[in-house]
This record gives structure tokens, sequence and C-alpha cells, in this order.
């Protein structure tokens, strides 16, 4: 069957397409994608303002069109943390429903760990034995950890990529103290939790999702996103350490010039390097590899899940 998953993020709203069934791979087959910035549409009440709402509503009208040209047969429509987080979460669930049909599901942090986890659980496979997954958004960090398909363990934290850059780095170039101010409630944040995952024991295998992991892997020199899904990424600490500073001295305008690194993620590539480089010394990790699977596909792949087998 089709198969069309609506993300509502932080960043984007992205409609996925794929043709899956049961015990088999989701093959992609469509993607649109709208950088909406939801996370910035917020009014001085934290509840998303009027046109974002509005502006909301009809990039949705615009997936399900694209999602019925492509023959999408079951749509599965959900929100992460710009949604959740809202003032005013109900009642704009309510007028996405009341004027697009959509009935949003609205995951807590925690479900987003561990939906993301599945995906990579299943992307690499029994054999990479323990995992320990990172995903940076663009209003959270989710973190999880465990050797079966459901994490031993999983949080989320309020240091997403997007959320940092508006609240803690106004300034284009940023200025070089509220650059540190931000190193400092990032690596406190993240040590809090740290605890939960080392009781365990050490990972495997430690593995990062999400597009700014995947653009900061392209920045220290992993394959293009053209060189397809099976191409092997890393993200050595050492590499990612030595451009944090490099990102603090330029402008958005700068960083949109450098490799992978897309002009729409250009403004908050900073604040994701100091959360990737905080979490990966704060859990001691030298490398990192970087899965195409996240969220989207953890959602698909639970849903298959529970569809009988014909």
């Amino acid at each position: 069957m089709r198969l069309g998953v609506l993300d509502v993020g932080s960043n984007t709203v992205h409609l996925l397409v794929v043709d899956a069934h049961p015990g088999a791979c989701p093959l992609p087959a469509h993607s649109y994608k709208v950088e909406l910035r939801l996370a910035q549409l917020l009014d001085g009440d934290g509840a998303i303002s009027e046109p974002g709402v509005e502006r909301l509503i009809g990039v949705i009208k615009e997936a399900l069109q694209a999602a019925e040209d492509k023959g999408v047969e079951d749509l599965l429509p959900f929100a992460t943390s710009a949604v959740r987080e809202a003032g005013n979460a109900d009642e704009v669930l309510a007028r996405v429903r009341a004027e697009t049909g959509v009935e949003l599901q609205v995951l807590t942090g925690e479900e987003e760990a561990r939906l993301t986890f599945l995906a990579v659980r299943r992307w690499f496979g029994w054999s990479a034995g323990k995992l320990l997954v990172l995903d940076i958004g663009g209003g959270s960090l989710e973190i999880a950890y465990g050797i079966d398909e459901e994490p031993d363990t999983a949080v989320s934290l309020p240091l997403g990529a997007g959320r940092l850059t508006a609240g803690w780095l106004p300034g284009d170039p940023p200025d070089a103290a509220d650059v540190k101010a931000l190193r400092r409630h990032v690596r406190t944040e993240i040590a809090r939790t740290v605890g939960e995952f080392t009781r365990f024991g050490a990972p495997d295998h430690v593995v990062a999702t999400s597009k700014t992991f995947k653009q900061l892997a392209r920045l220290t020199g992993a394959a293009r996103s053209a060189d397809g899904p099976y191409a092997q990424r890393e993200l050595k600490r050492q590499s990612l350490e030595s451009w944090v500073p490099r990102l603090a001295g330029m402008t958005a305008a700068e960083r949109a010039e450098l490799p992978g690194v897309s002009v729409a993620r250009a403004g908050q590539l900073l604040a994701g390097a100091l959360v990737a480089e905080g979490a990966m010394e704060l859990f001691g990790v030298e490398a990192l590899e970087i899965c195409p699977w996240a969220l989207r596909e953890g959602v698909i792949l639970r849903s298959l899940d529970h569809m009988p087998v014909v």
C-alpha cells in the first residue's frame, strides 16, 4: 500500500510518501516539505500567532493535495514540540481538524525518542547491539538507549537548534558571550540526564539522526546526500570541535556557503553544533554514525507493525 506520513515539526511540515507493507522495507516514493518554522511564529504568550495558524492550515492543505495526487491510501499525521508546547495547542489542533479534516496526533518528547530509536534499530539490525541514539530537532533533543526495539530509557530535552537560536543567539554573527552562555546551558541540561543512560553500560553503537547531524557530518567530510542513503556517514568529535569556533564567527549567509548547509538551516547550525558537541563529549563519544531513518520512518514502521499480514 502507499502510505503518507505528515510531520508537522518545529522547522518544517514534511509529507513523506512511501510504498510499504508489513515485513518489507518502506520505499520512498515522494517528498513534499515546506520550511514553515512554527517555533518562530509565536506571539509574546508562547502561542502560535494567527498568521502562523493560517499558514500552517494552508501548508497542510497543500500536503493533502500532494498526497491525493500521489495516490496515498492512508495518511499518518503527527506534530512535535512546536505544536505540543504552544500556548494555544488545543485551539490550533481544533482549527486544523475543522478546516482540513486532519487529526494531528501530538507526540510526546519520549514518544519521539522511542519511535526514532525503532527506526534506527530497524535500519542497523540486531547486530548493532546496544544502541545510543541522538536526534536534534528544531525544538528538542531526543536521546534513547537500548538493545531491543523498545529502548531501555528515552528522554527529550528542550535543546532544539531552532529553539536555542531564537532564545540564545540573537546576533548575526552571534556575540561571543552569548555563545559561551549557550554552551554552558546545553551542557548543564544534558549532564542532568547522562546518569540515566550510563547505568546501562557502554553502547556498542552510537547513532545520530536529523538534518542537523547530517549537515554537520557533511561539513566535516561525510558523503553527500546525492551519494544515496546507503553511503556510510560518520561524524567525529574532533572534527566537530574544530568547526564550532569557526561557525561561531560566521554569519548565517556565510554558513550557507558551506558544503551541505542549506540556507534555511544555516542560521541555527551553530546551536545544533553546540548541542552535538556537548552530547558527544558528555557521553564520551568519539565518533557516531549517521542514520538516514528517523522519526517519520519510525511512525511508518510502528503503523505497519499494527497492520495484519495478508
